[in-house]
C-alpha cells in the first residue's frame, strides 16, 4: 500500500520521547505513530477477545509460547484459587 504524507501536530515532549523510543528500537516515528494507529480497534475489530491488540501481539514473543490459555493455568497452579 502506498504510504500518504499527514502532518501532525504533537507536544514537544511527545517528540522527544517518540525519538528516543525509535532509537533505542531500531525504528522510526513515523512507523511509531503508523503501528498506534493501525492498533486501534475500529467497527469491532478486536471486541470479544479479552485482550488488546498490544497483548495480542506480545503473546507467543517468547520461545515456547504456549498461549493464554497455559499461562492461565500456570498462574493457577502457582498462586491457586483466590
Amino acid at each position: 500500500m502506498a504510504k500518504k504524507s499527514k502532518n501532525l501536530s504533537l507536544d514537544p515532549e511527545a517528540i522527544r520521547r517518540g525519538e528516543r523510543y525509535s532509537e533505542l528500537h531500531d525504528t522510526n516515528v513515523s512507523q511509531l505513530v503508523n503501528n498506534f494507529l493501525s492498533s486501534l480497534p475500529v467497527d469491532g475489530e478486536h471486541s470479544g477477545e479479552g485482550i488488546g491488540p498490544t497483548v495480542r501481539r506480545l503473546l507467543g514473543v517468547a520461545e515456547g509460547s504456549k498461549g493464554v490459555k497455559a499461562y492461565h493455568e500456570h498462574l493457577e497452579e502457582k498462586y491457586g484459587s483466590r
